[in-house]
């Protein structure tokens, strides 16, 4: 297949809005539906598709159509050509109207403590008519809201591994930490190894996440079992309530502990766990105006971070030594 043949003005925007419909709907008579349009208008619609690509992009079942591995891949990126066309339109409309318009930012745990408030409550100091909306999810999540146009960018902790077609800038550095309340039993001590903790409550990261594999690593490393009362939680809210009202530890990334007054961080090393904090962004998608704007006001505050934790290493490691 020639990449022209896409060009040469046979593939309509429809096209691609009727593949979408029917990738989303299932069968042809609910995306004929769902688009004001009737079933034969479908069928050959999609028709024509199928044979300007030279491959099914359906497989016909008895109770509707599932996509074909050549479906699965053009109706990916039909979803990223409607979203950019979506931005365009946004954009050029905010800019008949003087203003930046909308940015759209994907968060998880790391990074949506200080980070990303602060570059906020910037961004909004300098465009108070620009709108912020912030959305939560597991980082496996924002990465596919990511690619199908439905964010502009994430912060949060960076992956080793991320799909080609997407890009990511490191801002800073954050240890994870133990974290307990104040006045936790365990405060107070000059050093508590992790075989002091384990007949504490805990609250561990659901499995098949980052931090959970990690924690686990430290276990094993330690020889020790990992703490037979436990929660699994990802749920910020939920999770500081608990750690605010009962004796849990948690393992948190360390300016969560930094910015708030009821919790203290354990002195218990957790130095093979280190998280490069940064953003997230397509790379086959300039930022718009407002992405644009916030991604420089985080940059700021990474710069902040960054010194403000290189001030708190060096005064952990001074406390350190003249306990020795």
């Amino acid at each position: 297949m020639s990449t022209d043949r896409l060009l040469d003005g046979r593939l309509k925007i429809r096209h691609l809005v009727l593949v979408i419909a029917i990738a989303d709907e299932g069968t042809l008579v609910r995306a004929a539906a769902s688009l004001h349009i009737t079933q034969p208008v479908v069928t050959r619609g999609l028709r024509e598709v199928e044979e300007l690509l030279g491959v099914p992009l359906f497989d016909r079942l008895p109770r509707g159509v599932a996509p074909t591995q050549y479906g699965h891949s053009f109706i990916a990126r039909a979803r990223s050509v409607l979203a950019e066309l979506r931005i365009a339109d946004e954009e050029v409309r905010l800019l008949q109207s003087g203003r930046l318009g909308t940015v759209t930012v994907g968060t998880h745990l790391a990074g949506s403590n200080l980070l990303l408030p602060r570059a906020i409550a910037g961004l909004k100091a300098e465009h108070p008519r620009l709108t912020v909306v912030v959305r939560e999810g597991t980082p496996d999540t924002l990465q596919q809201l990511l690619l199908a146009g439905d964010l502009d960018l994430t912060v949060g902790r960076l992956s080793s591994t991320v799909p080609v077609r997407l890009v990511q800038e490191r801002l800073h550095h954050e240890p994870i930490r133990l974290v307990a309340r104040v006045g936790h039993p365990v405060h107070g001590r000059s050093k508590i190894s992790l075989a002091d903790l384990v007949d504490f409550p805990w609250i561990f990261p659901v499995a098949q996440t980052a931090l959970r594999a990690e924690l686990e690593a430290v276990f094993f490393h330690e020889g020790l079992p990992l703490p037979a009362d436990r929660v699994e939680c990802t749920s910020m809210l939920t999770l500081r309530n608990l750690l605010v009202s009962t004796d849990v530890i948690a393992a948190l990334p360390m300016f969560i502990a930094v910015d708030d007054r009821e919790l203290g961080i354990l002195p218990t090393p957790l130095s093979s766990i280190r998280r490069a904090v940064g953003v997230t962004l397509p790379k086959d998608r300039a930022p718009s105006p407002a992405a644009a704007a916030l991604l420089g006001h985080l940059r700021e505050e990474g710069a902040r971070l960054a010194e403000l934790e290189r001030e708190i290493a060096q005064s952990e490691l001074a406390a350190a030594t003249a306990q020795r």
